[in-house]
């Protein structure tokens, strides 16, 4: 029997009633500033949507011009449950979410698997949101896609960029990295601190990347290695944090939240 992934933390970290969530998607994406570049590759963040939705949007409201064109998305985020070395693959067929199931692209999966450092870990799946909150935004924008879901554990930015080199080149292939930035500090230290580490990230300075300034740092870090290697350029296009965002208005112990791009 087909093994399901399923949806995880509906109802906590996004509505689980699937009319409320496509309004709630919509409502984000119309609120996001459309630019006619069309991005290779995105760091999007992994909260909660009333925190993190309409910074996320940002980055995936440039999908919806090219929707057709994308018909897979490698998405990579880190590990928040479970330890372990390496990056972790499901053996999940399909991923589930309010809005419909999404197809695991299982042969992509096969030739991850055949790395010495990737293996199948379910657990590290099961449970884990920093993967799953992207989903119903990559239904709302694509028409449809395969996923190659990839949990990071403890690995170097040097195995996570041969990942992503393995489907660099393919047109058809959108690379989604998964990452929240700063955590629990004041507002004015949050803001000084995320636009340091954002320069970091545009100057692809992977090494000056640790979990105190993104808790995505692993596969942040793998996207940086590759950018460099390549030549390419990232590009901060959405800056903010959960001060800005949250209808509480705390702003004594908040979470930063960035978008970036490569097109």
């Amino acid at each position: 029997m087909a093994h399901i992934r399923q949806a995880a933390v509906a109802g906590a970290f996004y509505p689980a009633d699937k009319e409320q969530l496509k309004l709630m998607i919509k409502h984000y994406l119309n609120e996001a500033l459309q630019d006619q570049k069309v991005p290779k590759a995105i760091i999007a963040p992994h909260a909660g949507y009333i925190y993190s939705g309409p910074i996320a949007a940002t980055a995936y409201v440039r999908l919806k011009q090219l929707s057709q064109s994308i018909n897979r998305v490698i998405l990579i985020g880190p590990s928040h449950r479970v330890g372990f070395r390496g990056l972790a693959l499901s053996t999940a067929s399909q991923f589930v979410t309010p809005l419909g199931n999404i197809t695991v692209d299982t042969d992509a999966v096969k030739q991850l698997a055949e790395l010495a450092f990737v293996d199948y870990i379910d657990q590290a799946h099961e449970l884990e949101h920093s993967l799953e909150v992207h989903l119903p935004f990559l239904q709302s924008v694509l028409q449809a896609f395969s996923l190659i879901p990839v949990v990071a554990g403890d690995a170097t930015a040097e195995q996570v960029c041969q990942v992503l080199e393995l489907f660099w080149g393919q047109a058809n292939t959108l690379i989604v990295i998964s990452s929240d930035l700063s955590h629990f500090h004041d507002y004015e230290t949050a803001k000084t601190l995320d636009k340091k580490t954002s320069e970091r990230f545009e100057h692809l300075q992977y090494e000056k990347i640790d979990g105190h300034s993104a808790c995505g740092c692993v596969p942040v870090s793998g996207l940086l290695a590759l950018a460099r290697k390549n030549k390419l350029q990232l590009k901060t296009i959405d800056l903010r944090n959960s001060g800005d965002t949250a209808g509480s208005g705390d702003k004594s112990r908040v979470v930063g939240y960035g978008a970036y791009v490569i097109e």
